[in-house]
């Protein structure tokens, strides 16, 4: 996808009945559906279910099956309840006759309340970072195979500027820091910013809770799948300005790596916070039998 529009395009679904929806795919390198696109897509089943007064502050789901890239999905909505202050819905996502994701999310209307907020972490600001796709054209000659695997997962609509140096041939401690945004300016609701939210948080996630264990095998040969990933909104944001998704890995353990991310506006407004927890496996080579 090479501009916003493409990935609003793609989050918006297809109205089918009244509960029923139903998404395209976007042809992923690596053959499976990408989590995030499925997180955008079944916020924005979702919304189509809910009063306009409610915005969403927070969703819940469950990665099950692997989703094929050639099989549209279809969200069917469960709309659970609809209360004074708060909504709450079930997104089940189903292909060939089967769920391949789950999500619970809750909507509430503005309402005034207590505020407070941590500190933005002091990093390097984006205007001083390459994208990554140029961050990694080190890595061309070094390590060709993995250089080969990340460049074709960046997608061109959004801009990633991670702040720490990545050197796949050292371990380093379970945190990271990238900023990122929209590559166009783009008027949109809040819905649709918090869809593109949904979808932009499943990057740089995981992978923060390989970074102490680099050294233990060819990180080209390392297999990621999300089981289940959680946002909450906290705050208003605009994805064409900047945010800095500042992540961490408290455990790893069980060939599951589990990682926390908070997400701040350049100005320090924290907006979102996310977790996500994983498989993470070596993949093995397979032995070709016979002559």
């Amino acid at each position: 996808m090479k501009t916003i529009q493409e990935l609003v395009d793609l989050i918006t679904l297809e109205k089918i009945d009244d509960c029923i929806f139903r998404g395209q795919n976007y042809k992923t390198p690596w053959g499976r559906v990408f989590g995030g696109q499925v997180l955008g897509q079944a916020l924005h089943a979702a919304y189509q279910t809910v009063p306009e007064d409610r915005i969403a502050h927070s969703m819940h789901g469950y990665f099950i099956l692997a989703g094929d890239v050639d099989v549209p999905i279809i969200y069917e909505v469960d709309t659970i309840r609809d209360g004074g202050s708060f909504t709450t819905r079930r997104v089940v996502a189903i292909q060939k006759g089967r769920a391949i994701f789950n999500m619970a999310a809750s909507f509430q209307l503005r309402q005034e309340g207590f505020e407070h907020q941590i500190t933005m972490p002091n990093v390097l600001p984006p205007e001083v970072l390459l994208p990554d796709f140029e961050q990694i054209k080190t890595l061309k000659e070094s390590h060709p195979d993995l250089y080969k695997r990340m460049k074709v997962i960046y997608p061109n609509a959004i801009d990633f500027r991670p702040v720490e140096k990545f050197d796949p041939d050292k371990n380093a401690r379970p945190f990271r820091h990238v900023w990122f945004k929209s590559n166009d300016k783009v008027k949109l609701d809040l819905p649709m910013q918090q869809q593109l939210l949904a979808y932009a948080s499943d990057h740089n996630l995981l992978t923060t809770s390989v970074l102490p264990h680099q050294t233990k095998a060819d990180r080209s040969k390392f297999f990621f799948a999300s089981l289940d990933h959680a946002i909450w909104f906290h705050r208003d944001f605009r994805i064409d300005d900047w945010l800095l998704h500042a992540t961490d890995s408290p455990s790893a353990g069980n060939a599951r790596g589990f990682s926390r991310g908070t997400i701040f506006t350049k100005e320090g407004k924290l907006v979102a916070s996310v977790v996500q927890e994983g498989l993470i496996r070596i993949m093995k080579e397979r032995k070709i039998e016979g002559g």
